[in-house]
C-alpha cells in the first residue's frame, strides 16, 4: 500500500513522480497514473495546487482518447472512479513531444519574428501573433531532462525515431489534431497549439499521457480572438502572464499563487472541460 502525493492506491507500487503526475505499477502490464492538482510553469512546479486540475486533465483526456481512437490505438484501459486515475498499458515512450501549430504563438512566435519560419518549416510573409497557419505544422521537440524542451526539424525527429516512425507519428498528430480542433470549434474553442506524445507495445504505436487538454494544449475563446494579440486562454496561460509580472527567475522555488489567481485558473481549467465535453466535472 502506497501513498505519494495522491490519493491512497492500495494495490499499486510507487515508481516515480512527474511535474503533474504520480507513477504506479499496477503489475507487470499495467501502469496507474495519477493526475495531481500541481501546475507547472516555466518547467517549475509551483506551491500553490489548482483545485480539480487533475480531475480535468483525466477527464479530458479520456473523452478525446475515445473521440480518437478511431485514428489510432491508445494506452489506456479504464478510468478509476475518483476521476484523475487513469489506468493504462505499460510501453515504451518515444523520446519526442508531437507538437503541432496551427496558429502563431509561443516559441513559434519568437522564431517566426527572427527567420520567418518555425522548426525550419518557411511560414508566409506577415504574419502577426495569433495568425491562423495556412494549414497546421508538425514540430516536435526533444524531452529535456532538466529545463527546456528544444524545438526540432523532421530530419532530426527521423535521425531520433527513424524514418517511417517520424513520418507515422507525424501524420497521426496532424489528423488527431484536426480533428480536435474541428471539435472545438464548434464548443467556441480555438486550439492554438497542441502537444501529443506516443509509445510503442508489442511493436504497435500508441498514443499515451494526456490529449488535448489544458495543460498541453493553447485553448483561446473563438469570441476574444484578435490577431495580433495574445487572447485570454483556457489554459496556464494565464498563470504564466501573472507569474511574468513578478520579479522571479523562473527557476525553483516558484512563487505561490494568490487565491485569486488560483479561482481563476480553476474556472479557466472547468470552463475548458464544460465547453469540450458538454458535461460538468
Amino acid at each position: 500500500m502506497t501513498r505519494k502525493g495522491g490519493p491512497l492506491v492500495p494495490d499499486a507500487v510507487h515508481l516515480a513522480s512527474g511535474k503533474v503526475r504520480e507513477i504506479y505499477a499496477l503489475d507487470d502490464a499495467r501502469l496507474l497514473l495519477v493526475a495531481s492538482d500541481r501546475i507547472s510553469t516555466f518547467d517549475v512546479v509551483l506551491p500553490t495546487e489548482i483545485p480539480d486540475k487533475g480531475r480535468v486533465l483525466t477527464g479530458l483526456s479520456g473523452f478525446w482518447f475515445a473521440r480518437t481512437k478511431a485514428i489510432t490505438p491508445n494506452h489506456l484501459l479504464a478510468l478509476r472512479p475518483d476521476g484523475r486515475s487513469t489506468e493504462c498499458r505499460k510501453l515504451t515512450m518515444l523520446p519526442i513531444e508531437c507538437v503541432v501549430r496551427g496558429y502563431l504563438a509561443g516559441s513559434g512566435w519568437k522564431e517566426y519574428q527572427e527567420s520567418q519560419s518555425v522548426c525550419r518549416i518557411k511560414l508566409p510573409a506577415g504574419l502577426k501573433l495569433g495568425s491562423q497557419l495556412p494549414e497546421p505544422i508538425f514540430t516536435p521537440a526533444t524531452k529535456a531532462e532538466a529545463g527546456h524542451d528544444e524545438n526540432i526539424d523532421m530530419k532530426k525527429c527521423a535521425q531520433i525515431l527513424g524514418q517511417e516512425t517520424a513520418e507515422r507519428v507525424k501524420d497521426l498528430s496532424l489528423q488527431i489534431y484536426s480533428a480536435g480542433r474541428d471539435h472545438a470549434d464548434k464548443r467556441g474553442i480555438i486550439v492554438a497549439d497542441t502537444k501529443f506524445e506516443f509509445g510503442i507495445v508489442d511493436d504497435k504505436l500508441l498514443l499515451i499521457d494526456e490529449v488535448l487538454t489544458p495543460d498541453s494544449s493553447r485553448f483561446w475563446p473563438a469570441d476574444h480572438y484578435v490577431v495580433g494579440q495574445s487572447p485570454p486562454s483556457f489554459d496556464k496561460q494565464f498563470v504564466r502572464d501573472y507569474l511574468e509580472t513578478l520579479d522571479w527567475n523562473k527557476t525553483p522555488p516558484g512563487p505561490v499563487l494568490p487565491p485569486e489567481v488560483v479561482a481563476r485558473t480553476q474556472g479557466k481549467y472547468l470552463e475548458a472541460y464544460e465547453r469540450l465535453t458538454g458535461k460538468k466535472l
